[in-house]
């Protein structure tokens, strides 16, 4: 997948999430559960989504590194995703 692809996964998973968010307003460094008032089973339930998604295992520790837009599309490129 190309980077733009994972964005583009990210988005449709957050979507699904918070279907009630203006996914063109999340900015690419701002923590997603700031900008989207995500609580903790939200971002569980969205780091499945991503893993269904782009099929790369996300181990708990790594779920920090998935806080921000940019942090997760770096994360997922870096891991190989697609």
């Amino acid at each position: 997948m190309t980077r733009d692809e994972i964005r583009a996964a990210v988005l449709r998973a957050l979507g699904d999430i918070a279907p009630e968010a203006d996914l063109s307003a999340i900015t690419r460094d701002a923590p997603l559960r700031d900008q989207l008032d995500l609580d903790s089973m939200d971002f569980l339930n969205f780091v499945i989504a991503v893993h269904a998604a782009v099929h790369v295992e996300i181990p708990e520790a790594d779920y920090p590194k998935l806080a921000t837009l940019g942090g997760c599309v770096d994360y997922l490129v870096r891991a190989g995703a697609g």
